[in-house]
């Protein structure tokens, strides 16, 4: 419940209230002035600011800590959790189970890896045969990819080397690839000037006999550019 305002004549009488009533009805303090007196300094509003900031502050720093504890105790629920504790202790229950199994058929198991394994078949159910021969292709598909599984694993370590050494191999063989474009158009050419001249010699001779039979001198020979070139070439 809010305290009365001393500082109102309408509040309860007080001593502080017959006196401002009495101020008032003299004229002396007027009732504006005391509604002024009411409204709060701002030094007082800054105090009552720099509060709630301290308490946001103070409720920040108590929900960090929660925060804080809320994920320890999530780091640590396998250890300290009922649920995950009950489960570890069904699976080493399981586990003691076994040994105490094992234990009491002690001496069959030792009897029974005494014995050799040779030429006997192991018991198993009709329902796993079908199981039991594709295990066995599947063995005996990986018994020969072994080798190649083996260079594998020890190639992966150099697998950037080899990859540099093919892209070499690959700008190589573009090479040689170009030059072998270029030796095939010169091959072409060479034919196509070797076919020139064989078209043309027939005919140079015929017309150096016919010049032989009317003896006359024959000039010189004349061979087109092309077996010109040629001859060069050669």
């Amino acid at each position: 419940m809010a305290a009365a305002n001393p500082w109102d004549p309408a509040s309860s009488q007080t001593a502080a209230g017959l006196l401002l009533s009495h101020l008032v009805a003299s004229g002396i303090v007027t009732k504006e002035m005391l509604d002024v007196s009411k409204k709060m300094a701002p030094c007082f509003v800054n105090f009552s600011r720099l509060q709630q900031i301290s308490d946001i502050q103070a409720e920040i720093y108590q929900n960090n800590l929660e925060l804080e504890l809320l994920k320890l105790e999530k780091d640590t629920a396998d250890l300290i959790h009922p649920s995950h504790l009950i489960e570890k202790c069904d699976v080493l229950q399981s586990m003691n189970n076994h040994l105490e199994a094992v234990l009491k058929e002690k001496h069959a198991i030792r009897q029974r890896l005494l014995r050799p394994m040779c030429q006997e078949n192991l018991p198993l159910e009709a329902v796993y045969h079908r199981c039991v021969v594709h295990m066995l292709d599947l063995a005996v598909t990986f018994i020969e990819k072994f080798e190649t599984h083996l260079e594998t694993v020890k190639n992966s370590p150099h697998l950037d080397a080899n990859l540099k050494q093919m892209s070499k191999a690959l700008a190589k063989m573009d090479i040689l690839v170009n030059k072998t474009e270029e030796l095939a158009e010169n091959i072409l050419k060479w034919r196509e000037l070797q076919t020139e001249i064989s078209l043309y010699i027939p005919k140079m001779l015929t017309e150096e006999r016919h010049l032989h039979e009317l003896d006359i001198v024959p000039p010189l020979p004349f061979f087109p550019k092309a077996h010109t070139e040629t001859s060069r070439a050669k």
